[in-house]
């Protein structure tokens, strides 16, 4: 097993571009940082590039890391550096980004989240989790929307992105296909002819979008959906966090919860 001590290392180098976009398009992998997210990564038979843990980490975890897989002994600095955080958990693994295509023509059934342009790398990660949760079978990525397989997205996903379909996709094409496919879709915007999400049945077979944090969904989405849903607000606050708005909907629409 290869020591790496110094943030000069031409690996730790590589490593530390995964926390951008486009060094993660260049490479086609990205980083996961502690242990739940390397043993989701596991479970799900993620394919492996690279561990690298502190002595202590690897230690207690390297018998669990995949037979052949390439580990790594890093220093506490060099574990800092990587995650760019001054308490990491001290185990990474290098992965591959999932390579697929998905054709929205042939999206008959399932629980479905759409996100449009949603920016915040927590909102994003906690919507994709919540989905998880609430048991969507994919959240697709719309234009605007925060990069899936960035550091902070992934923090806030736990390992969410290993249990559904994780998508990029032309949202007005999602819009279009499903509707198509008789599945409802419902979007997240107040106006004259939204309804409350409690007058709505719920279901096992839908589709949500969820919009950008200051301007909410785009118009020419809000049109495409069969119904606009509203949350009620009994206090004095004006709107909802977007991932807590996205929770309850999820959650009540859902079919089961």
């Amino acid at each position: 097993m290869d020591r790496i001590l110094s943030n000069q290392n031409s690996r730790v180098k590589a490593w530390k571009k995964l926390a951008t976009k486009k060094g993660r398009q260049e490479n086609r992998t990205y980083l996961l940082d502690g242990w739940h997210l390397v043993e989701e990564a596991i479970k799900a038979s993620a394919k492996f590039h690279a561990v690298m843990a502190t002595e202590e980490q690897m230690a207690t975890h390297l018998p669990d890391v995949p037979h052949g897989v390439p580990a790594f002994e890093i220093s506490d600095e060099v574990a800092k550096h990587i995650a760019g955080t001054n308490t990491p958990q001290g185990i990474f693994a290098e992965i591959s980004l999932p390579d697929k295509t998905f054709d929205p023509t042939y999206v008959h059934d399932g629980a479905w989240l759409l996100l449009d342009n949603i920016q915040d790398p927590g909102n994003v990660g906690t919507l994709v989790r919540t989905a998880d949760a609430a048991g969507f079978k994919g959240v697709v990525f719309g234009e605007g929307t925060a990069d899936a397989y960035s550091p902070k997205v992934v923090r806030a996903m736990q390992g969410s992105q290993f249990h559904l379909e994780v998508l990029n996709g032309d949202l007005n094409e999602w819009a279009d296909a499903l509707t198509a496919n008789n599945l409802s879709v419902y979007g997240s915007q107040l106006n004259e002819s939204a309804q409350s999400y409690r007058a709505i049945e719920p279901s096992t077979q839908f589709a949500l979008i969820v919009g950008n944090e200051g301007q909410g969904m785009s118009n020419e989405l809000a049109e495409k959906t069969t119904t606009n849903l509203y949350i009620p607000i009994q206090g004095q606050a004006e709107s909802l966090n977007v991932a807590i708005a996205g929770g309850i909907l999820m959650f009540s629409l859902a079919a089961g919860n």
